[in-house]
Parts: C-alpha cells; sequence; structure tokens
C-alpha cells in the first residue's frame, strides 16, 4: 500500500479509536461515580435503592436509580453499548494495519522469538481469546465471590499475559499486546455480560415478571472492573511512544506496576468524586507513588559500555547515514516512508548533533531503532554513537 495512503488510514482509525474510547470512558467514569454517589433515605418510591441530585451546565438533574428495575418498562430507554464496542473495533483494526500486516517491523523479534507473519498473529489471536476466557471463568468461579480474591486474580491474570507477550513478541509489540489483552476483556465484558444482563432484566419487565437481581450485581461487577483498568491500559496504548517502557528487561513486571498504579489512582478519584473524606483514601495515592517509582528504578538505561577507541565526526556519520538515513532523510529509501519520521533528519554533521539527545534515547540506550531493527544495526556501531555522543 502506498505510504501516503496508509498513513491517512491509520490516522483515521486512530481519530476513530481516540473519539469512541473517550466515549467510553467518560460514560464509565459518570456511571461509576454516579452509583457510589446514590444517597438511600425515607420516602424514595418503591424499588428505588438511591438517588443523586447533580449540577451541569446550568441545569439540575435528579437521578434515581432502581435495585433491579422499575415495575414497568419506561417509554424511552437510553443504552450505552456502542462506545465500548466501537473502541475495541477500532482498536483492532489499528492492531491489524500496525502490528498484523507490519508484524515484521512491530511485531516480531527475531532475538525474542524467531516467529513468521502467521504465526505471530495466531498467538495475538489466541491470547487475546484466552484471556477473556480465563478472565470470565474466574469471575463465575467461587473466586468470584470475593471482590478482593477476585482482583488479585486479575493481577496475575494480567502479570502471566504480560509475561507471556514479553517473551514471544517485540517490546513495542508486547506492550500493545497487554492493553489489548485488557481492552480485549473490558470490552467483552459490555458485549458478553453487561448488555446481555440487562437485556434478561428488560425482557423480564415487559413479560410483567420480577427480574433477577443476579444480572444486576453481576454487571456491576464487571462494570466496576473496567473503570479500574481504565487508566492502565490508556498507558499500555501509548507506551510505543516510550522505548523506556517497552525495552526494558523488566517490561512485564513493570506492566504490573502500572496496572497497580493506575488502578489506585482511579480509586482515589471514585471515591473524591463521591465525597469521601481524604483522609479515608488517602493511602492510595503513596501506594500508586511507590508503583510508579519502582518502575521508573527499572527502566534506569542499561549501562552499556561505551566503545572504548575513538570515535570521529566521519565514522558517526556514515554509521548513522547506513543504519538510519534509509528514514531518516529528504526522500527515505525505505518504501514504508516518503517522509522522514517526525521530521527527524540524518543526512548531514550539523543534523546528527541537533538530534544527538534523541539518538542516544532510542538507537543507544533502548535499542528501539531502527525500527525492527531494519538496516541490522550492530552492538558496536550503537556503542560508537554513544561515545560520539557522550563527547560532544
Amino acid at each position: 500500500m502506498d505510504p501516503y495512503i496508509a498513513d491517512w488510514l491509520n490516522l483515521l482509525m486512530r481519530w476513530g479509536h481516540m473519539i469512541a474510547g473517550i466515549a467510553w470512558i467518560g460514560t464509565s467514569f459518570y456511571f461509576v461515580a454516579l452509583d457510589f454517589s446514590l444517597r438511600k433515605h425515607g420516602g424514595l418510591p418503591a424499588g428505588v435503592g438511591g438517588e443523586a441530585w447533580e449540577v451541569h451546565g446550568g441545569g439540575f438533574y435528579h437521578v434515581q436509580k432502581y435495585v433491579t428495575a422499575p415495575a414497568t418498562m419506561p417509554e424511552h430507554l437510553i443504552w450505552f453499548k456502542w462506545e465500548a464496542y466501537l473502541t475495541w473495533v477500532t482498536g483492532f483494526l489499528l492492531l491489524i494495519a500496525q502490528y498484523y500486516i507490519g508484524a515484521e517491523t512491530y511485531l516480531i523479534d527475531p532475538q525474542v522469538m524467531a516467529l513468521i507473519q502467521w504465526q505471530a498473529i495466531a498467538i495475538s489471536v489466541a491470547g487475546l481469546v484466552a484471556g477473556w476466557a480465563v478472565y470470565d471463568a474466574l469471575c463465575r468461579s467461587p473466586l468470584g465471590r470475593d471482590d478482593g480474591v477476585l482482583a488479585a486474580c486479575v493481577l496475575a491474570l494480567i502479570l502471566i499475559a504480560a509475561y507471556a507477550f514479553t517473551h514471544v513478541f517485540s517490546g513495542r509489540g508486547a506492550f500493545i499486546h497487554i492493553g489489548a489483552f485488557i481492552g480485549t476483556i473490558m470490552a467483552a465484558n459490555v458485549f458478553m455480560i453487561i448488555i446481555p444482563n440487562q437485556r434478561k432484566i428488560t425482557a423480564a419487565l415487559i413479560k410483567g415478571e420480577t427480574p433477577d437481581p443476579r444480572y444486576g450485581v453481576i454487571g456491576k461487577q464487571r462494570s466496576l472492573h473496567n473503570t479500574y483498568l481504565t487508566l492502565p491500559v490508556l498507558a499500555m496504548m501509548v507506551s510505543n511512544h516510550f522505548p523506556m517502557l517497552t525495552d526494558s528487561s523488566y517490561a512485564w513486571i513493570i506492566a504490573g506496576l502500572v496496572v497497580v498504579g493506575g488502578a489506585m489512582m482511579r480509586h482515589f478519584l471514585v471515591r473524591t468524586e463521591v465525597g469521601d473524606r481524604q483522609s479515608d483514601i488517602a493511602w492510595t495515592l503513596p501506594t500508586a507513588g511507590l508503583a510508579l517509582a519502582v518502575a521508573m528504578l527499572m527502566t534506569q538505561p542499561d549501562n552499556t559500555p561505551l566503545f572504548a577507541g575513538d570515535v570521529g565526526d566521519v565514522e558517526a556519520l556514515a554509521i548513522v547515514h547506513t543504519r538510519c538515513a534509509t528514514c531518516h532523510s529528504a526522500n527515505p529509501t525505505d518504501p514504508s516512508n516518503k517522509k522522514a519520521p517526525k521530521g527527524v533528519h540524518l543526512e548531514t554533521l550539523e543534523e546528527l548533533k541537533r538530534y544527538a539527545a534523541q539518538v542516544a534515547t532510542q538507537a543507544v540506550k533502548s535499542k528501539a531503532m531502527p525500527l525492527g531493527n531494519k538496516t541490522a544495526m550492530t552492538l558496536e556501531e550503537r556503542a560508537k554513537l554513544g561515545k560520539w555522543i557522550s563527547l560532544q
């Protein structure tokens, strides 16, 4: 495909993914906060478990929640589902466009595991499906009756998946798959559990029957899981911009720390929104801070030995011309690029000096570039570049 067309398709899919994701996250955040803010008191209508008064945009809103469902079906009922569905669909399309079609570049790293395209794709799809199956089985098992135990099991499941992905795929491919793994669980919760349970409640009302309250309890549990996984999955989805995460030897542990830190921050936000005393939830912030501090320590750059000899301007520029300028030039020779990525040109000595810090981060310390090591940059060449950059 023409790189220009591919870039536009990528942009439009990413834009759509962001729009759908913002809508889904917004409704998730709102309804979880609403659920926790409901107040119970005497005088509520029959079947109502709590109510909340809210003010926004110059108007007042009065919201009531039924323990199971109202006695009769309301004439107008709004369903919140397409935000979740579209977020997953656009995300999976991006996975296909970026990581399946470009598997040799973005998904496969022969130094991690020698795979061919179809094998990598098969492992990816199987991992996402298996993740949902195991998660759903955990929720339905006796372990699912204890929220704390279930949360620990879900964290363990994510860590196992993270360990597996980081030992199969490239760094950025693995981290994006951890995000896709969590995102698939979240979307499947809506598609397979929450909406079907709501339909069962609705069908019972239409028949004039009393709905089973168990369906609402199950739906609420899955909805809570989704909201606590939201902040971690967002970090996973932008991880390919940060090789310090994706290329770390401890990437799977870092992913777990991001899940813990993100969930703690989400808990603090949820409880703050509903008016809990700060003293009661203050413990979440140091917990999140500790998790992220440990992650920062683990992402410290490796102390790769610099080249022992001398490296002059000519040799440094020659390495960059051979290994980097195929993409980072005014007229890239790499067929996947029509323009230099991020506008970074590395054709002259002045340009190399200008972008020396970026080269050190991407090509020397993290080895994230060249992408997929297409041009076969050697460790010695990276060490030489590091030595030259250190003297600038």
